[in-house]
């Protein structure tokens, strides 16, 4: 049975491409969540009016990964110690949350935010972790963007260091 789970940390094509990698990932949609203005669009989220962040809905097999394991690669992919920003990316659509579907995806998220406010090296995390209300898809050219893009400077500069980042980092969650 397929398990969702959503994930903010910068741009969504950053996101998407990293969690597309990954074994038992059944499917990654870039959309817009955790604000109040129904039917968003990338311009008006971009102007930072609609309370919502870029993030993605990622549908995937616990039996072939774990939501920790999701967690895992999502904290090692991006800076949950920046406020409302990720590199160039700044404002409140690029923050770091965590939007969970129960209470057991709750907890596993606190739990994993307080080991990680647990090592001092670590600064502190500010990742929102609430509960998901209305997911709405981006539009169709934010789908699948790296795999349509690869050659844009964009691409090249912030995904792909994220994505060897994971290839180093997680050898063993990626697909064949």
């Amino acid at each position: 049975m397929p398990e969702v789970a959503v994930f903010g940390g910068g741009c969504f094509w950053c996101i998407e491409a990293v969690f597309k990698q990954l074994k038992g990932v059944m499917g990654v949609i870039s959309g817009y969540a955790g604000g109040t203005t129904v039917n968003p669009t990338y311009e008006r989220v971009s102007a930072g009016d609609t309370g919502h962040a870029e993030v993605v809905k990622v549908i995937f097999d616990s039996a072939h990964i774990s939501y920790n394991d999701l967690l895992a690669v999502f904290f090692a992919v991006h800076d949950a110690t920046a406020v409302n920003r990720q590199g160039n990316d700044i404002g409140t659509q690029y923050r770091s949350i965590i939007l969970y579907i129960n209470d057991t995806q709750k907890m596993a998220a606190e739990a994993f935010i307080a080991g990680l406010n647990a090592d001092t090296a670590t600064g502190k995390i500010v990742t929102e972790v609430r509960l998901l209300g209305d997911f709405y898809d981006a539009e169709s050219n934010h789908q699948d963007y790296y795999e349509s893009n690869k050659d844009m400077p964009y691409c090249q500069i912030v995904i792909n260091p994220k994505l060897e980042l994971l290839k180093q980092k997680f050898p063993h969650l990626l697909a064949l």
